[in-house]
């Protein structure tokens, strides 16, 4: 098989465009279906996709998403609805591989097997490279009635055989190390061994072996691993042990320690997201499970695409390891969240000047009208509205007391540590209606929580405001001096929001 071989992962300047078809350093909202099918064909290096077993969960809000939680037979109408929301966005990105391109699909027990079989119709059984097991965590429970669902199944699909490939190296474990009991005491230290049977029938390497004492040995029926000079010259450099009736190859333990071992398909030492990467998006993947696959199946600059991308995670992976990347969601809020991450952690700037000479990058097509927002749905807005006005959104989405979300000043900003926004008491409520005006009921309802709350400000977002709200805001400053900011959307898509938030 015609592998080659990529590159390290160390961290290049990328400079211009690494190709003259497709833009990259993008982030598009919206189908994915519809954005793929603009695409040329053979444009990608590698694709990763971690869709939700739900196409309706596009819009839902990420923080405590009670609906991530619901039965398998709540999600989709059925099985045979999520395959055929699936089938046609998986020929569009089979399309869209190059040549020696990797497809890996990241899923779960829901649908893996269907997924599987879907893939073999698009991809050819003959191009499943492997299917990954991802242990992603321990059982939380000390006792199931079942087997606890504590792995992932990622299948890895290539377009042809002449894909592109770096073996996994780790450490060896002690107990690795213990296997290599045998010495013989020429210097070069313990050994073990291993068969040189080979693994598919070679009858070009079916042959009677003749060692140097003049004894015959057999051709194992599949053939050697090894052409008759190379297994000459193996016994010449006492690297053969001969048995009673099989000749196996020795390997050095010092050998192995350089190298270390071939990664299996089992992968049991990358934990679940915590600390300071966790961002609250209910299926977000460690960084460290992105970083392997991309550097085993691409090299520097090559482009990586994540079609469903979410918060990022292979987008952040790609831009720290040196590979250009394009990224496309349907949710706007996660569009934003990603955005802000590569800003944040990869220290990016999001500037279309900057992008055309190839440093910085842009978000295509969020919903940046009036008419755009009104039509997405409620907790999509919410998220939206707050992350906008730099807020954070409320991780419940029932039980939440009327507040969406809470903007920390910057005297208030806390160290990063997962829990202590949660007992900071310098915050500002959001309250956030998807109406066309807000009326006085719904501001003395968010006037109840800010007595509750005892907060000094808060902040009302809609698309406008009957008079009567205007009024009650403004009696009710001159009653407790507590201020209720009253913004639109428009206040917010026009930017003239800052001196507001002051």
């Amino acid at each position: 098989m015609g592998k080659k071989r990529a590159s390290g992962s160390k961290k290049v300047q990328l400079v211009g465009k690494p190709s003259a078809l497709v833009d990259t350093r993008v982030i598009y909202c919206g189908d994915n279906l519809d954005q793929l099918k603009k695409f040329p064909d053979g444009c990608v290096d590698l694709i990763y996709i971690d869709p939700p077993f739900n196409s309706n969960r596009n819009y839902e809000v990420f923080w405590g998403e009670t609906k991530e939680k619901r039965a398998f037979k709540d999600r989709h109408a059925s099985t045979q609805a999520y395959i055929e929301f699936m089938r046609p966005r998986c020929v569009e990105l089979h399309r869209v591989l190059k040549k020696t391109g990797s497809f890996y699909y990241h899923c779960d027990w829901h649908a893996s097997h269907y997924v599987k079989i879907m893939l073999d119709q698009i991809f050819s059984e003959n191009q499943f490279q492997n299917e990954i097991i991802w242990q992603r965590t321990s059982a939380g429970k000390p006792i199931y009635r079942n087997l606890p669902k504590n792995a992932d199944s990622i299948l890895w699909f290539t377009k042809s055989d002449q894909y592109l490939f770096t073996p996994i190296m780790q450490p060896l474990t002690e107990a690795d190390k213990a296997t290599f009991a045998s010495d013989d005491g020429d210097g070069r230290g313990p050994y073990n061994t291993q068969p040189i049977i080979n693994p598919g029938d070679r009858p070009n390497l079916k042959y009677t072996y003749t060692d140097l004492t003049g004894r015959e040995w057999s051709s194992p029926k599949t053939g050697w691993r090894f052409s008759e000079e190379r297994m000459r010259q193996a016994e010449s450099e006492n690297r053969l042990a001969f048995g009673q009736t099989t000749i196996r190859e020795k390997y050095y333990l010092r050998e192995r320690e350089a190298k270390g071992k071939q990664l299996s398909n089992i992968w049991t030492d990358i934990p679940i997201v915590s600390g300071e990467e966790k961002l609250g998006y209910p299926t977000q993947k460690p960084l460290a499970l992105l970083d392997r696959i991309i550097k085993a199946s691409s090299n520097e600059n090559d482009i990586v695409l994540d079609a469903f991308c979410g918060c990022g995670t292979a987008l952040v992976a790609a831009e720290n390891l040196g590979r250009q990347w394009i990224g496309i969601d349907m949710s706007p809020t996660a569009c934003r969240v990603m955005a802000k991450r590569l800003r944040d952690v990869c220290k990016m700037k999001e500037d279309e000047k900057l992008w055309r000479i190839g440093r910085g990058f842009i978000v295509r097509d969020l919903p940046w009208t009036e008419k755009q927002l009104r039509e997405i749905p409620p907790f999509e807005f919410e998220n939206w509205a707050v992350i906008a006005l730099g807020g954070i959104p409320n991780k419940a989405q029932v039980g939440d007391m009327g507040i969406d979300g809470r903007i920390y000043p910057v005297s208030a900003t806390p160290k990063k540590q997962e829990g202590e926004l949660d007992f900071m008491d310098l915050w500002y409520p959001i309250q956030v209606k998807q109406k066309d005006k807000v009326g006085r009921p719904d501001i003395d309802s968010f006037e109840a929580v800010m007595m509750r709350e005892d907060r000094t400000k808060g902040f009302f977002v809609s698309f406008d405001y009957s008079s009567d709200a205007i009024n009650e805001i403004q009696a009710f400053f001159k009653r407790t001096g507590k201020s209720i900011i009253a913004l639109t959307v428009k206040d917010i898509l026009e930017e003239q929001i800052a001196h507001k938030l002051a």
